[in-house]
């Protein structure tokens, strides 16, 4: 079976949505890209900064809640049901659930072909790039670059400490054709 869905887990400011991007344009066949920012930014606003919703502290730790979960679980069967209806997916997200994290998209991917990527960036980089973002509390990039892939399994993982993204998304998409 041909890879079906690809998901990229790393920290905040790993460089993740820039590997994304690259890889829509070298991989041959069309990719839908999704990540958690574009499904937290999809939550009513009552739910960001609320214990059931998400809430970004000023450290840059983040927590979610039983509503944020609940409606997680409907975006990935979602993504799935698009994957078995014949779409390719990659997936961009942040395992801040460690190994919990991963199989909750096991569960609601299951009989598809995955191929799972960890992006690695050293903390040192990432906070750099959040800082250059602006749109990134301080100490997201430095909390995240190392718990999130705690009891984590890869089928292959990239560095883009010193990687630039399109080279990160041809190992990538080298992977893919195999």
């Amino acid at each position: 079976m041909a890879t079906q869905v690809i998901i990229l887990n790393g920290g905040s400011s790993s460089g993740k949505s820039a590997i994304v991007r690259c890889l829509q344009a070298v991989l041959p066949e069309p990719w839908l890209a999704f990540g958690c920012d574009s499904f937290v930014d999809a939550l009513p606003a009552k739910m960001q900064e609320s214990d059931d919703g998400i809430v970004f502290a000023a450290d840059g730790e983040v927590s979610v809640g039983a509503d944020f979960r609940a409606l997680e679980a409907a975006w990935m069967e979602g993504v799935a049901a698009m994957v078995r209806a014949g779409a390719r997916v990659v997936i961009d997200d942040v395992f801040l659930g460690t190994a919990a994290s991963q199989e909750r998209w096991r569960k609601a991917l299951y009989g598809l072909d995955v191929l799972w990527v960890g992006v690695r960036c050293d903390s040192t980089v990432a906070a750099g790039r959040e800082g250059a973002r602006g749109d990134r509390i301080r100490g997201m990039a430095a909390s995240q670059a190392d718990v999130v892939h705690e009891g984590v399994t890869y089928d292959l993982e990239v560095d883009t400490t010193h990687t630039e993204s399109l080279t990160c998304a041809r190992t990538i998409a080298a992977q893919v054709s195999r």
